[in-house]
């Protein structure tokens, strides 16, 4: 059995005094794990960081077998994930979500948006509005998508407010009102055709709306909690959209002087 794919790197786990087990996202497999030989010496370290593209081929006499990898370096990216925070937690929260779905189950889009996500976390202000969307798609691929395309009320699509915790689906404001207090905040950015971008406020509403149910359809029936990755990433992502919102306010100014 072989095979020869692109695959990102989530993780390694030390197996004796120089190999390690490799943890992989592919595009065609999925979440797949393979034994590195020399995977602890001076060449293969670096290239074994997690966010590194690597070319990945496999081999095993069996296809339910852990089988080995051999791995050649096409992005080496750890070192630039590594300067900011939201880099560092957000590369291990997104790995702990991928674990969440079953090893050599393909998912092509997840494999796309990792990639796109990993080579835009250097930006701060960005990085959070991606990785809701990450979750997002997450629980739409075990089974438990959001609905925010349309009022489950009354089928409207415009001024989406509320989401019910009950069913995941939107509500408009003007029907949701009435219980407002027992739904989720719908965040602005996220309401189908919406073009303003996240802010402190409406990021943080998004991550209680993707973590209330993650914790009630994921977390809470597998009795596990939640990664201590994601809560890191939430803070400073949070407090990098917050120092964004303070320069664009100082700048504003000045620039309507000059105007």
């Amino acid at each position: 059995m072989q095979w020869q794919d692109h695959a990102i790197i989530l993780g390694v786990k030390r197996l004796g005094e120089n190999s390690v087990i490799a943890e992989v996202m592919t595009r065609a497999r999925g979440r797949h794990m393979g034994l590195v030989r020399s995977g602890r010496s001076r060449a293969m370290q670096p290239v074994l960081q997690a966010g590194n593209l690597v070319e990945a081929t496999w081999r095993a006499r069996l296809h339910e077998h852990l089988g080995e990898f051999r791995m050649e370096p096409v992005t080496l990216r750890a070192a630039r994930l590594m300067e900011t925070a939201t880099s560092v937690y957000g590369v291990q929260a997104m790995a702990a979500l991928l674990r969440l779905l079953p090893e050599r189950d393909p998912h092509p889009h997840l494999y796309d948006a990792l990639d796109v996500i990993l080579e835009n976390l250097q930006n701060p202000a960005d990085a959070g509005e991606l990785f809701v969307r990450f979750e997002l798609a997450v629980l739409n691929d075990l089974g438990f998508g959001l609905d925010l395309t349309e009022c489950a009320a009354t089928g409207v699509r415009e001024d989406l407010a509320f989401v019910s915790p009950k069913s995941g689906r939107a509500v408009c404001r003007a029907a949701g009102m009435p219980w407002a207090d027992k739904m989720l905040v719908l965040p602005s950015f996220l309401a189908a055709g919406a073009m303003a971008a996240a802010d402190r406020e409406s990021l943080a509403a998004a991550f209680r709306l993707t973590g209330f149910f993650l914790h009630r359809h994921v977390y809470e029936p597998r009795g596990i909690e939640i990664a201590v990755a994601r809560d890191g990433f939430m803070q400073a992502a949070l407090k990098a959209v917050a120092v964004a919102s303070l320069d664009d306010a100082a700048v504003s100014p000045s620039l309507l002087a000059k105007g």
